[in-house]
């Protein structure tokens, strides 16, 4: 009988098949579907961050009141599960009301994350190509 862990990375490895992710530039493990994404103007500790609504395989780090551009909040690292890479933090409480919105989210560093696309040529697409393109004009 599988476990309840496997069945888990089962169905992660099921919901994010296909889809457009964002995943750990240390390890490549999938971190983020792409449709989690909030905001791209952030700041992370270096450079920009981005705002998701949720996460995979990583886990979080010690609480601790930080104090960031926008007042003190209680954060926890986020690391990732693949290589404990250091790749953002998790707003648990913001001690101002108009960041409240933050709580329960990620910022995830830009420079720690890549985003990954799952493009593929349609065969529709690949009857244009240049060589079927009739070009003769005389």
């Amino acid at each position: 009988m599988a476990s309840s862990t496997a069945d888990t990375a089962t169905r992660v490895t099921l919901a994010y098949e296909n889809q457009p992710i964002y995943s750990c530039a240390n390890c490549a493990a999938v971190i983020v579907l792409q449709d989690e994404l909030i905001s791209k103007a952030f700041s992370g500790r270096d450079g920009r961050g981005y705002l998701m609504h949720s996460a995979t395989n990583v886990k979080l780090g010690k609480k601790e009141d930080r104090p960031l551009l926008t007042g003190v909040h209680t954060v926890a690292d986020v690391f990732c599960l693949g290589c404990n890479e250091r790749i953002g933090w998790f707003y648990h409480k913001a001690a101002e009301y108009s960041q409240k919105y933050k709580e329960g989210k990620y910022l995830l560093e830009k420079e720690r994350i890549i985003k990954e696309n799952t493009w593929t040529l349609d065969d529709s697409l690949a009857s244009l190509a240049p060589d079927t393109i009739d070009t003769d004009i005389g």
